[in-house]
């Protein structure tokens, strides 16, 4: 458990930084470099998850459960992670209509993720996996959604194109996790009680 938290704090941390810290982000890009600060941020980012990833499989081999959460969760959860994949999705793709109305899609898209998987799981090493997500997500996108409107950002008008291509990217992207990816690199079939 304490090396996914180490692992939660680097990874997470490495992302608030920047955000937190606009002009030290600079200056180092100024100092160093942009490739040099882009290959650094990713490295750190990966140790961060990599930790997490090793520590999350650690800590799921002595579960504690917190509270006991109904089948039912399981379907909500599945319903969830397919509304975060779509929100994704309209992160990087140009011109639809959910970025334009929301401004960080992604960050929604891990908020409705982990909110899920805390509804559908109550074990410790989970609550405190998505529940880490969750508390860091939320003011993340709450925050630069305000500083987007303080700025005076503007989003690309949404088009019908731009809100097919996310959605259909969203949905066979959660298709491929869901089905078979899930299983493969966490081990937990997520569809095993709708089968």
């Amino acid at each position: 458990m304490q090396l996914m938290i180490y692992g939660l704090f680097v990874f997470l941390g490495i992302h608030v930084v920047p955000l937190i810290f606009p002009r030290w982000r600079q200056r180092q890009i100024d100092r160093f470099g942009e490739r040099t600060w882009k290959g650094a941020f990713a490295l750190v980012a990966l140790i961060g998850l990599v930790l997490t990833c090793i520590g999350f499989g650690r800590a799921r081999q002595l579960p504690l459960v917190l509270y006991a959460t109904p089948p039912a969760m399981d379907h909500l959860n599945a319903l969830f992670t397919l509304v975060a994949f779509v929100l994704v999705a309209a992160a990087y793709v140009p011109r639809n209509h959910v970025k334009a109305a929301l401004g960080q899609p992604m960050l929604l898209g891990v908020v409705v993720w982990a909110s899920g998987h805390l509804l559908a799981t109550g074990l410790l090493h989970d609550v405190v996996l998505f529940g880490a997500f969750l508390a860091w997500a939320l003011p993340m996108a709450v925050w630069l959604r305000q500083r987007d409107r303080l700025d005076g950002v503007i989003y690309p008008a949404g088009t019908l194109r731009g809100d097919l291509l996310a959605l259909v990217i969203g949905v066979a992207a959660w298709a491929v996790f869901a089905f078979w990816l899930h299983r493969w690199l966490i081990g937990v079939d997520p569809l095993a009680g709708m089968h």
